[in-house]
């Protein structure tokens, strides 16, 4: 084994010194070194620099604020069946624009205005358009609406958007509308 691993560091060694040897190039030391000297080629013409045209990005400018208001513009009203303030289903996506609205604007806030048809008495329309703004308002918090955006307020019976004492007409009345705050 000893001799085995002597035999390969002479093998190494040799193989160094081959390697050392073949690289080397013999130098005459008593012969001028030689120099090539080369002439640089005239100077071209020099054009005054000018500046390379920059294309302009494409990019098109979206105002989301904008585009939220008017996805909500046609949509600003629910409507409540008698003597109800659940919010149907049939208005899910009314309240689901203007929570993305919300999320998207935050400097809007909503006054959510309840109104009763013209059945029954004063305080009772009140406390109704009460609860139906109400209504609104906790179905946009679900949503992620922060509570301090949106203030329900009732008017009872006191506003009509239909006159008349027709179900068509009282139907119309029994309403939230979702009116930006100035």
């Amino acid at each position: 084994m000893k001799k085995m691993m002597k035999q390969s560091q002479v093998l190494l060694a040799l193989l160094a010194a081959a390697a050392l040897v073949g690289c080397s190039t013999p130098v005459k030391l008593d012969e001028p070194p030689k120099i090539e000297t080369r002439t640089p080629p005239p100077p071209a013409e020099a054009k005054p620099a000018t500046p390379t045209p920059v294309a302009e990005p494409k990019v098109q400018r979206i105002d989301i604020d904008a585009e939220q208001t008017a996805a909500v513009s046609d949509k600003r009203v629910i409507y409540f069946d008698f003597d109800s303030y659940v919010v149907k289903d049939d208005y899910r996506g009314v309240v689901e624009a203007h929570a993305k609205r919300l999320g998207v604007s935050k400097n809007v806030r909503l006054n959510l205005e309840g109104h009763a048809d013209e059945r029954g008495g004063r305080e009772y329309n009140l406390a109704l358009g009460q609860k139906r703004a109400e209504a609104v308002a906790k179905s946009l918090s679900l949503l992620g609406v922060a509570a301090d955006r949106v203030e329900p307020v009732s008017f009872g019976k006191e506003r009509p958007a239909v006159q008349g004492s027709t179900e068509e007409a009282w139907a119309k009345n029994r309403r939230v509308e979702l009116m930006d705050k100035k």
